[in-house]
């Protein structure tokens, strides 16, 4: 079944991508396989599949599972980070898409510094400012960024934002839309020691929509997986 879920959010990913108006429709599109609350035998049936990247929301959850899982694949840090984890951030992932302070910039430009790694990041954008959510808000956005560009141990390569839970999910619409301009803005942006290439936004409920309004990367869990176990 989950083999069957990947290769049929994959197609709608290509239907997506026929759909678009404003973005190349050849556009390529990394799907992440968010493997929060799934088992190693769930996440290995997805890389059999064709999964080349799999998200995790908690650093401890991710630990658990790198040492047994036996299988390449690339892991991104989709969720919330604490500063005092920085330092196992940076050993474990090899891309952060939430990097939503200069604080936790700092951090993992420190912890990166002490492996003598260049850890590959994204600026979290909080475009609707829910409180519940973090992120960087968009007037605050371009010091941040010019933060993370000088950092010697960061590598800027884009945004991230996740977009409110709608009941109607077209009303995600606008704000990726929004997130779009931003990110094609951000990319005549001055920043030497950056490559703005990703935009990180849709998740199961809104990842057409998402990729229909310019998404190059989305965080797919539910629709591969079924339900959490929790």
């Amino acid at each position: 079944m989950i083999a069957e879920n990947f290769h049929q959010v994959m197609a709608e990913i290509e239907a997506a991508k026929a759909r678009r108006t404003r973005v190349l429709k050849d556009a390529p599109v990394q799907l992440v396989a968010v493997t929060k609350n799934h088992d190693v035998a769930a996440m290995r049936e997805a890389i059999d599949a064709g999964a080349t990247d799999v998200g995790e929301n908690r650093i401890q959850e991710a630990m658990g599972k790198y040492d047994v899982l036996d299988r390449d694949v690339t892991w991104h840090l989709i969720g919330h980070l604490q500063t005092n984890k920085a330092k196992y951030a940076v050993k474990y992932f090899s891309l952060i898409h939430s990097v939503d302070t200069p604080h936790l910039a700092r951090a993992l430009d420190k912890e990166a510094g002490k492996l003598g790694k260049v850890q590959d990041v994204l600026v979290q954008v909080n475009l609707a400012k829910e409180a519940s959510k973090s992120g960087v808000y968009k007037e605050d956005l371009r010091p941040m960024l010019e933060l993370v560009d000088s950092l010697p141990h960061l590598h800027l390569v884009g945004l991230m934002c996740i977009a409110p839970n709608y009941e109607d999910v077209e009303a995600c619409r606008p704000l990726f839309h929004e997130m779009y301009e931003i990110f094609q803005k951000v990319k005549e942006i001055p920043l030497p020691a950056s490559n703005i290439k990703y935009l990180s936004m849709g998740m199961t409920h809104d990842y057409r929509i998402a990729v229909e309004e310019g998404a190059n990367i989305v965080r797919v869990g539910t629709a591969i997986f079924g339900p959490r176990q929790y």
